[in-house]
This record gives C-alpha cells, sequence and structure tokens, in this order.
C-alpha cells in the first residue's frame, strides 16, 4: 500500500482546505460488503433523476453529489464513525462499482483534514457527511444531491437551512450542521438545505433506504407545492 499525503481541492482564500491522507488498496475492505450493493443502486436512482451527475449546462459543467453510508463497529466516537463514500470525480458515470467507492477512517472538522482507504479518494465533500454521522449513532447513511426545485421551495417546506455564506465542505459547514441540530428540528425532519451551495440538498437516515426515501418524500413534496 502507499500513504498518499496532500491537500484535495481549492477553495476561495479564508475557507480551510480540504485536505486528505489516503491509503490505496485495490478494494474496499473486508466487512464493508453489506451495505456496497444498496449504495450502489441509490446512487444509480439518483444519478438517473439528475439528483446526481455532471451536464455542460449546470454548475458550469462541475460533477455534483455524493452518498455514504456509515460501517461497524456503530459504537465509535465522534470524529472515527466510519463510512464508505462515492469516490472524488465520479459524478459523470451513470454506473458505479465497488472500485469507486472508498473508506473514511477519521475526520477532523477544524482542519478539514480526512484519512481514507481503498482503491479511490474520497469526495472533497466527505467533512459534511462526517459532521452528520456525529449527531447521532443512530444515523447510518447520508445523501447529498442537487435538486433546483427542493431547494427553490426550501422555505416553503420548512426545511432548515444553513446560511447563505457558509460553503459546502468546509469546517464552517460542519458547525453549522450542529447548531441546526440543536436549535431546529432537524433529526426530525431528517433533510436540510445549504444556503450558500446552489440547489444543495442533505437527506439522512437509520438506513440507506431511509436517507433515499426520505428524499424521495420531500421531492414528491416540493413537486405538489409548484404553482
Amino acid at each position: 500500500t502507499m500513504l498518499n499525503h496532500g491537500k484535495v481541492g481549492e477553495r476561495r482564500e479564508g475557507v480551510t482546505a480540504f485536505s486528505n491522507s489516503h491509503v490505496h488498496e485495490a478494494k474496499i475492505r473486508h466487512g464493508c460488503s453489506q451495505a456496497i450493493g444498496e449504495l450502489l443502486a441509490w446512487r444509480r436512482i439518483l444519478f438517473e433523476l439528475r439528483l446526481i451527475g455532471r451536464q455542460a449546462d449546470r454548475y458550469d459543467g462541475a460533477g455534483y453529489g455524493n452518498i455514504s453510508a456509515r460501517q461497524k463497529p456503530y459504537g465509535q466516537p465522534k470524529a472515527r464513525r466510519q463510512f464508505i463514500i462515492t469516490g472524488t470525480q465520479t459524478g459523470h458515470l451513470a454506473t458505479l462499482g465497488e472500485h469507486h467507492l472508498t473508506l473514511v477512517s477519521t475526520y477532523c472538522s477544524p482542519t478539514n483534514h480526512v484519512t481514507s482507504i481503498g482503491p479511490i479518494r474520497p469526495s472533497s465533500e466527505s467533512m459534511t457527511h462526517g459532521a452528520v454521522y456525529d449527531l447521532t449513532p443512530s444515523i447510518r447513511a447520508v445523501f447529498h444531491v442537487h435538486s433546483p426545485v427542493i431547494w427553490r421551495k426550501r422555505a416553503q417546506l420548512t426545511l432548515p437551512t444553513t446560511d447563505a455564506s457558509i460553503e459546502y465542505g468546509t469546517p464552517e459547514m460542519a458547525e453549522a450542521v450542529r447548531v441546526m441540530a440543536r436549535q431546529t428540528a432537524l433529526l426530525d425532519h431528517g433533510c436540510f438545505a445549504m444556503g450558500g451551495h446552489e440547489d444543495g440538498i442533505v437527506s439522512f437516515g437509520r438506513s440507506i433506504e431511509d436517507a433515499g426515501t426520505r428524499l424521495m418524500s420531500l421531492l414528491a413534496r416540493a413537486y405538489s407545492s409548484l404553482p
């Protein structure tokens, strides 16, 4: 194996840059296989619905969206609640395989640093996934998607929303998630919008299916409320 240290991703001045220490292994480690099939199935669904993807006419052609699932043991302390997540630069792919997933083992919000192991580096947006998992050990899956219809209707849907000045995947976003959990019904909603990340929506739940069905229910509510 090879340990690769280095900063991944560029952010504007004043924002703590995401960094990642990654150990390359050809396959996801033994014990992670149970969730892989279900996670990849939901990833395909979200791609087909254009909630994850990459289109030339959206976001300057950048890829968007990623999903993750907690891994055992579930009693791990905060910042060590390991999870598998879709890898960086995979948004344009219609179908992912196991080699497009990696295991995040630790994450440090103040330094915006993630350690990982697997066949691909993790998404630079892994920190927000970690912040959601840190809310309660019962959260087992996190979906980050882009939905213009939900995002536009976030106030009407009474969706908890982060401040427009906060960028996704930053220490500030992780802190905003913690604050929302204390000050809003975030844990009941199982979803929130990112005010400073165009169309950005996060859903989470007690299982992969729970995170997915909460998102689908929210999408249906957003469509039903259209004028």
